[in-house]
């Protein structure tokens, strides 16, 4: 009765046969016959070509990505919610050689186009003030909120007339296509968005993520960062296996319709306890203590979140019959 997090959740067995079947030699590191395919296979999905590397987390891959687009002395402007600054220790400074994050304001941890260039009008433009070169949003947001196309290129509008990258967070990339119905494409390179971490393990995966370059020049210098960052794993047949299959017959969109699927179970059995629309796989609900205390005397795990809330995250693997006893729980309080 798990819904602390995704990255919980158990690796789906077709990653595992995967694994079994690249189990032979093959050329090390980013040279064998899996990884080889990343690129096809990520340019055949977004209907356009792309650069794709393997990475072992989303830390990484996120890091990667606004290094390519930010030098040491400037900055990411990002949501204040957002993974890249309150859950990665500051691993996009360190990876950038220390550029800093800008922080923002939005509703849900999304920003807005008019929350953008506010930002970005109000910083002088000379030397004692930190120039943005990049702009980095999470699909689903931290509050599980998504960004829809129009939003999307709204935000990419500005980056371009400023000279800015933008970077999309895809931890749960999957979760919002899901919820959106649309191709990757139409919420990726077609809106604007340079490059994106997509995000396997909280979806099934198990210790692969995707770093993907819609602005293929960003790419050739990543390559290096990558091996100085210590990720370039000598083994990375296993990395390109696990993603491959994840590709295999939308096995990645499937899982997170299964995710999501869960999550509205729970969220019409919450009703006014919501505290932002349900929109992936990720509840945020208003609980006193007592009733947290209660929660987990039956049984249920999850995260509190702040005082007299909480968040509930349901996985790929987790059947309706297995959500329902929370939900009639939550429902009883």
């Amino acid at each position: 009765m798990r819904f602390f997090s995704d990255n919980a959740a158990s690796v789906h067995p077709k990653l595992l046969q995967a694994l079994a079947a690249a189990n032979a030699p093959d050329t090390a590191y980013d040279g064998d016959a899996h990884s080889a395919k990343l690129n096809a296979a990520f340019s055949d999905l977004f209907e356009t070509e792309v650069e794709a590397m393997w990475v072992s987390t989303g830390t990484a891959a996120n890091s990667l990505a606004l290094a390519a687009m930010c030098p040491p002395h400037r900055g990411v402007i990002c949501h204040k919610e957002a993974h890249i600054e309150q859950d990665e220790a500051g691993a996009p400074t360190f990876f950038t050689g220390g550029a800093k994050l800008m922080l923002l304001e939005g509703e849900g941890a999304k920003l807005s186009p008019e929350a953008l260039e506010s930002h970005c009008a109000a910083i002088r433009d000379d030397v004692h003030q930190v120039q943005p070169a990049a702009v980095s949003i999470t699909n689903a947001s931290e509050y599980g909120m998504v960004y829809h196309p129009p939003e999307i290129a709204g935000l990419a509008e500005i980056c371009k007339d400023r000279g800015l990258g933008l970077h999309m967070d895809g931890a749960r990339f999957a979760n919002a296509l899901a919820t959106l119905g649309c191709s990757p494409a139409e919420i990726t390179w077609k809106v604007g968005v340079d490059a994106l971490s997509f995000g396997f393990v909280k979806n099934g995966g198990m210790s692969a993520e995707a770093l993907i370059f819609f602005d293929r020049k960003l790419a050739a210098e990543t390559q290096y960062r990558r091996k100085r960052a210590g990720h370039l794993q000598s083994k990375g047949r296993f990395l390109a296996a696990q993603i491959l299959a994840m590709l295999e017959d939308d096995l990645w969109l499937e899982n997170a319709r299964a995710a999501n699927d869960g999550a509205q179970i729970i969220a019409a059995a919450a009703g006014d306890r919501l505290i932002y629309p349900v929109e992936a796989n990720e509840i945020f609900i208003s609980l006193t203590a007592d009733e947290a205390a209660k929660l987990r005397g039956i049984g249920f795990d999850f995260y509190d979140w702040g005082e007299g809330q909480a968040r509930l995250v349901t996985s790929w693997n987790q059947t309706a019959e297995e959500i329902r006893p929370l939900a009639d729980a939550i429902a009883a309080l």
